[in-house]
């Protein structure tokens, strides 16, 4: 483990082109640009001189929020991770450069949500006196309390109402729908989209069950939860679990050890939830779903990766670091490694990572995490960065090392 204070010294390396530079700014980012090119094919419809009738707009409405739902099943996300990831690394640098960017795929969610909702808007307009149309007008009023509460300032500031809302509200929707389109004679393919949607909503639920947990405390901020219930995920997936269903979950990185079954969950105080969960220790809890790709399985795309993490955020990335499937050296930010997450943890990490640079924040306080990034991408000669921390500093970490020209990758507020 080491540490040094002349490391923030360190000169980067000089701004992208002005195109090149504008194209990294994160209003461009690729979330955004999927969102876009999903509107611009619906508008594309309309510019080409195609004259929607009801049908066709019930029909567009269906598709694009047959889109918005199935681009978040937990099969279709490790599908897209595993066609992006496939490429080996002897393809050229900015192929691959663009292809880790998979984890930005909510944009097509985004997408079909938005005009689906017009289509539907569109349809309901063009139809005011058909038998459906008071079922149209409730669902349109559901899908825009959807929409609304899903914006960034709605989420970030009442998370918990949000996923309600998201959750019953969808639900919700998807009987009205279902209403809609019986009384409007629907074709073998209103029904047939109709029914699969409906059974990649229910697919995660019928895979609901209250597990036991042995919890492990090393401090009054973290846990380290301990799972065997005949699961052992692959490195780098997710599992959510909640202590009541219905109300919200939360997800974690698993971190499975190779060759042995179950799994681990590093739990931080992050909030009420996870901070009633440190201090109850619950003997059991619920989890559902699928285990599902993460963004850190983008590294089999490079030959050599820069893991930076700062706190909690060490728990993601610590799966690949045992895989040890691709080289990789460390950066980790945080306070107080050994008293906050115990001997045991820091040891196993120190022992697959010798070289680490562990920066404890309550000796040395916060560094520029550019900056030691850099560092370690360019001595360690690796081909991208992937950093795992709060939204703040992800997004100084990503776009200050993407805007000079280096492949950099983080979690996105919709991942």
């Amino acid at each position: 483990m080491t540490t040094s204070l002349d490391r923030d010294t360190v000169d980067l390396p000089p701004l992208l082109p002005g195109v090149r530079r504008l194209l990294k700014h994160p209003r461009l980012m690729h979330y955004n640009r999927l969102a876009a090119l999903v509107i611009a094919a619906n508008l594309g419809f309309l510019y080409a001189g195609w004259a929607p009738t009801p049908a066709t707009m019930g029909r567009a409405a269906l598709v694009n929020l047959a889109l918005a739902v199935l681009v978040r099943q937990q099969y279709v996300v490790n599908l897209f991770f595993r066609l992006a990831t496939w490429p080996p690394t002897s393809w050229p640098l900015r192929i691959r450069w663009t292809l880790g960017k998979v984890y930005h795929f909510g944009g097509l969610h985004v997408g079909g949500a938005l005009a689906g909702t017009a289509w539907f808007l569109a349809l309901t307009v063009a139809t005011p006196n058909g038998p459906s149309t008071a079922v149209g007008w409730a669902l349109i009023a559901l899908l825009a309390l959807i929409v609304a509460t899903a914006l960034p300032p709605f989420r970030s500031r009442h998370h918990d109402h949000f996923e309600k809302i998201h959750r019953f509200g969808g639900w919700t929707a998807l009987a009205l729908f279902w209403t809609h389109t019986l009384l409007a004679a629907p074709g073998p393919f209103d029904v047939t989209v109709l029914a699969v949607v409906t059974f990649s909503v229910a697919l995660p639920w019928l895979r609901l069950r209250k597990v036991a947990v042995r919890l492990e405390r090393p401090s009054p901020h973290v846990v380290l939860a301990r799972f065997d219930h005949g699961e052992t995920p692959f490195a780098g997936s997710s599992t959510a679990i909640s202590r009541s269903p219905l109300k919200e979950w939360h997800s974690f990185a698993n971190v499975p050890a190779p060759g042995e079954p179950g799994f681990r969950l590093t739990i931080s105080r992050a909030g009420d939830w996870t901070g009633a969960f440190i201090d109850d220790l619950p003997p059991k809890v619920w989890v559902k779903g699928i285990t599902t790709a993460g963004v850190a399985n983008i590294e089999t795309l490079f030959t050599k990766v820069v893991y930076v993490a700062t706190g909690s955020g060490i728990g993601p990335c610590l799966p690949h670091l045992l895989a040890a499937e691709v080289p990789s050296r460390l950066v980790w930010a945080t306070r107080d490694p050994r008293t906050t997450y115990g001997d045991a943890l820091v040891d196993e990490i120190l022992a697959v990572q010798p070289h680490a640079l562990v920066w404890d924040t309550s000796r040395h306080g916060k560094p520029d995490m550019v900056r030691l990034a850099y560092e370690a991408y360019r001595d360690f000669g690796a081909e991208a960065v992937i950093c795992i921390s709060n939204k703040k500093l992800t997004w100084q970490v990503v776009h200050g090392l993407e805007r000079r020209g280096i492949p950099a990758y983080g979690a996105i507020w919709d991942s």
